[in-house]
């Protein structure tokens, strides 16, 4: 792993290049008062914005620990192998033209090998990069102009990557009173990844947390060693990952070099990781306050307090379909609030405490501290600030001191919301912070940052996830075979799984006898047919030799032969287990409501394997189906820790044949009443030639034994 230190902390910065880029990183430099050596470096000029130039990278008066270098594509690879020659702590490749020019550029896949090449050991960060902002230290890699502002010494910030470099400009413009220690882009990723800039930035002890925009992973394993210190050094990190629509994962593919995931993947890896994930800037940021002043909320209870009953209901309204809530009070709260307050005021969570207090510190102060007191997870006041140029902010304060003291007598978090971004200004949010309290701005970013903080704070309360990097290094073979479903489940049962008893038959007389041996009621498909209730090439709960002969006689001309099956009887719930391999995840399990209905019922959720028990469970408990399978409105309540061992089992069975396994599409997993089971009803395989061999094989002894 390359060593990033000198490049992000350095004591000494060069400069290369000409034009207006090159410059403007000695004048950012000096602007923020960076108190380390500038060596500009250009061939014909004798200094760049009033620092001494040098002719050459040879001429430096040392190597120096970071290197911003804004020449063309093609001397920038000379310029990186001379400085690692030179022994200097790392380089920012500004230019563009490499990997992500795409394939109507021959020689941007090329200059990239080179570069890479050119670099050896010394980190590069780039190309197609914009650049680095150490705010802790004043150093500026960053050829233009940037709204941030130095970092008071003893205080921390919070660190950023973007892979955009037009996102990471907007960013230092925010005026949310956000502090940001270190802002950074990745440009193309061609040596140092993502994951590895990320590590470098969280060791230093003016990071309070991480925020990443991701469009796409570097390394599965090195994003896992990233998560795993997070934890240790309690510094919780939020991403907003793109990619979520058809158009959005085009521009990724033409704006970095990076392999994008699937986003349902995308989204397991975080989960599974404990890194937060939010959808929009302004909640990333949003997000990132809440996490530098608290870290991670321990869980998900909110109180809400205002002087209008019309943002309590905009309060109460949107938490509505979200985990976090606002609890109702118990009645000793209730009567603890109430008491503060007159008869005219109904005491609820979100509380309108109405205007009667307004202005009134002590008694603000006495009905604040009486919410607070509920033992809230983050407890927050609605309170938009008048404008400045047109109104006086005199009695806001008042209220911003009630709730202080609220909060502080109470040991515990509060948040100051305002409806409206505009509400708070730079110098309000930057106030609040100083008085321990966190300002958010806009109900719904203030509910996106809460959930985040307590998503993470429930993810790092349970045990870390194990590794899958090894699952993504399997390749398959090149011969694809799709076995039809006698074939598919005699591997299947063969590795233990829940399968029904089954035979295939060639005629209609084959099926009526391995019916009578089977036992009825039996189910009759046709084989090789992928879809079979679209084309009505299944039949079920035949109950009797004649059933099946005149069924068998519909169907066998539908497929390449018939399958009988025992029925499954008893069916509580129908779900769907399917794995697909993904190129950057390996094998990647869907579960959901399953039977006819999957595809417009989209009920599922998505878990990376290897799948701890607790994960199946949680995952199946996130489905709109769960209630069903819970018993729902005094129903039987389905066999769900059959349901677990199945899918553990399906799990299992991937995971040995990764290398083979190419797609497995369980549909339906259809679980039973209680002490019952759960039964794979269908399935539908593919694999390489060598996997299908061996289910042929096994289907075929299977199928003698049934015939007796």
């Amino acid at each position: 792993m390359l060593r990033l230190e000198r490049l992000l902390r350095p004591k000494s910065i060069a400069v290369i290049g000409g034009g207006s880029f090159a410059p403007n990183v000695v004048k950012q430099s000096l602007k923020m008062g960076f108190a380390g050596d500038i060596w500009p470096v250009h061939p014909k000029r004798d200094e760049v914005e009033g620092v001494k130039a040098y002719t050459s990278v040879a001429d430096l008066p040392g190597a120096p620990d970071a290197v911003f270098i804004g020449v063309n594509r093609f001397a920038t690879i000379d310029i990186v192998r001379e400085l690692s020659e030179r022994g200097a702590g790392g380089a920012i490749c500004f230019a563009s033209g490499f990997l992500e020019a795409g394939a109507d550029d021959d020689d941007g896949e090329r200059l990239q090998a080179e570069l890479v090449a050119a670099a050896g050991s010394m980190p590069v960060i780039g190309p197609n990069c914009y650049g680095l902002i150490n705010y802790a230290d004043g150093a500026l890699l960053w050829p233009d102009q940037h709204g941030g502002q130095r970092l008071e010494p003893g205080t921390r910030g919070v660190a950023i990557i973007t892979q955009s470099s037009n996102i990471a400009c907007n960013i230092t413009m925010q005026q949310r009173g956000l502090p940001i220690s270190f802002l950074m882009t990745a440009g193309n990723q061609a040596q140092t990844g993502l994951s590895e800039m990320a590590l470098g930035l969280i060791e230093d002890d003016r990071v309070s947390c991480l925020g990443l925009h991701i469009e796409g992973f570097d390394k599965v394993d090195g994003f896992e060693r990233l998560a795993a210190r997070a934890r240790e050094l309690k510094k919780p990190i939020v991403a907003m990952k793109v990619g979520r629509s058809e158009q959005a994962r085009a521009a990724t593919v033409s704006h970095t070099a990076s392999l994008a995931g699937s986003d349902a993947s995308s989204d397991a890896f975080l989960k599974r990781l404990g890194i937060a994930r939010v959808n929009s800037i302004p909640s990333f940021l949003e997000t990132l306050k809440v996490l530098h002043a608290f870290g991670p909320l321990p869980g998900y209870t909110l109180s809400s307090m205002s002087c209008s009953g019309g943002e309590a209901s905009v309060m109460a309204d949107s938490a509505e379909g979200r985990k976090v809530r606002f609890p109702k009070l118990t009645q000793e709260h209730w009567s603890r609030v109430k008491s503060t307050l007159g008869s005219f005021v109904a005491v609820a969570n979100p509380l309108d405490y109405h205007t009667f207090i307004w202005a009134n510190e002590p008694a603000m102060t006495d009905t604040f501290t009486a919410m607070v007191s509920g033992g809230f997870d983050l407890n927050m006041l609605v309170l938009d600030f008048p404008r400045g140029d047109r109104c006086s902010d005199a009695d806001w304060w008042p209220t911003v001191r009630a709730f202080k003291s609220a909060v502080k007598t109470n040991k515990a978090r509060g948040a100051i919301v305002a409806s409206m971004l505009e509400n708070v200004t730079e110098a309000h949010a930057a106030e609040l912070f100083k008085r321990g309290i966190v300002p958010l701005q806009g109900i719904v970013e203030a509910m996106d940052a809460a959930e985040a903080a307590a998503f993470i704070g429930e993810a790092w309360a349970r045990p870390a996830s194990g590794a899958i990097g090894s699952n993504a290094n399997s390749t398959a073979g090149s011969a694809r075979n799709t076995p039809d479903e006698a074939e598919a489940k005699a591997l299947l049962r063969s590795a233990g799984l829940a399968v029904p008893q089954g035979a295939r038959a060639a005629s209609v007389a084959e099926a009526v006898a391995a019916a009578e041996k089977l036992g009825f009621p039996v189910a009759l498909k046709a084989l090789g047919v992928a879809h079979k209730s679209e084309l009505g090439a299944v039949k079920l709960n035949l109950k009797s030799a004649e059933e099946v002969r005149v069924t068998a006689e519909t169907l066998l001309p539908l497929g390449t032969g018939l399958y009988v099956e025992r029925m499954v009887e008893g069916g509580v719930a129908e779900l769907i287990v399917g794995v697909t391999r993904d190129a950057l995840f390996g094998p990647v399990m869907t579960v959901g409501t399953g039977g006819v209905l999957v595809e417009l019922l989209k009920d599922s959720a998505t878990l990376l394997l290897p799948a701890s028990r607790d994960e199946v469970e949680a995952a199946l408990k996130s489905l709109r189906l769960y209630p069903l399978l819970d018993g729902y409105r005094g129903r039987a309540k389905a066999d769900v820790s059959a349901a677990v061992d199945a899918i553990l089992a399906i799990s299992r069975f991937v995971q040995e044949r990764a290398g083979t396994i190419e797609e497995l599409d369980v549909n339906p997993l259809i679980v039973c009443g209680e002490g019952k089971g759960a039964w794979i009803a269908d399935a539908l395989l593919v694999t390489n030639e060598g996997e299908a061999a061996a289910a042929a094989s096994h289907e075929k002894k299977v199928a003698v034994s049934v015939e007796g």
